[in-house]
């Protein structure tokens, strides 16, 4: 995703407002409940951007990696989170990361400008040695239209978001990595004249399997199809040509020369 000084100033702007800041911390809350970070946990957040997300790890004393495309946003990360955090430019299509090197990978709203969402999962599972976080915007939210989300959470109405569904994120995790134990829930789901009266209204409602929120988040566990050793035993795999993207790189190597 291309970098917007402009609407990065916009979300700022946002996050100075009464209401934009409730909007996050309900979206804080409902990321620390799924991924329940650990103090000393390696966590990379996929998409970082300026490090909003990263700060509220930080607060966890989480170890932090956040990569991103654009130096420009990076810096301004730098400048949110010092120096207790490595930042790196790079393609969340090509993570430069070995795999299993963190217990946490996040792609909080790191699908809605990909090309390709499913290598981006994919790579996500490949680093990840525990669980996988995903957050985004759903494509079917009490709040009502598209454009009526984005202006809830501070961009343009004008801005390239993709909106998945539940069931359309789901199908990209399992296709990934094959699992039944995806948790998932989501807030911010009234119409946005509601928080400038009573925002407190929306807490009535759970954050569990709540599929009418306009952002969603998920967590997975990563279980490895495919392990990480000096001396791999091919015979103790089943090997699936749809699930080598999603292979560690000592693997993957030894598919492809077999392949040959």
């Amino acid at each position: 995703m291309l970098f917007d000084p402009i609407q990065a100033a916009s979300e700022n702007q946002w996050l100075e407002t009464e209401p934009g800041r409730y909007i996050f911390s309900r979206q804080e809350k409902l990321i620390l409940e799924l991924v329940s970070p650990l103090a000393g946990e390696a966590l990379l957040d996929v998409g970082c951007g300026t490090g909003n997300y990263l700060r509220l790890f930080q607060q966890k004393n989480c170890l932090l990696t956040g990569i991103d495309s654009s130096d420009t946003a990076l810096a301004l990360a730098r400048n949110k989170i010092g120096h207790r955090c490595e930042l790196v430019q790079g393609n969340a299509t090509d993570l430069p990361f070995s795999d299993n090197e963190f217990d946490v990978v996040t792609l909080i709203n790191g699908l809605q400008a990909a090309d390709d969402p499913q290598k981006v999962m994919a790579e996500a599972v490949r680093v990840s040695r525990s669980r996988v976080f995903v957050g985004f915007f759903n494509k079917y939210s009490l709040v009502g239209t598209q454009q009526s989300v984005r202006k809830l959470f501070g961009f343009s109405v004008t801005s390239a978001i993709r909106f998945f569904t539940i069931g359309e994120m789901q199908s990209i995790i399992n296709k990934t990595m094959a699992t039944l134990s995806v948790t998932w829930g989501s807030v911010i789901y009234l119409p946005y004249p509601v928080y400038t009266f009573f925002s407190e209204f929306e807490e009535i409602f759970p954050m569990k399997n709540n599929p009418l929120g306009a952002f969603v988040g998920m967590v997975f566990p990563v279980r490895y199809t495919y392990r990480t050793v000096q001396n791999p035993i091919m015979n103790s795999f089943e090997l699936k040509t749809k699930t080598q993207a999603a292979a560690p790189e000592a693997v993957r190597g030894m598919l492809q020369e077999k392949e040959r």
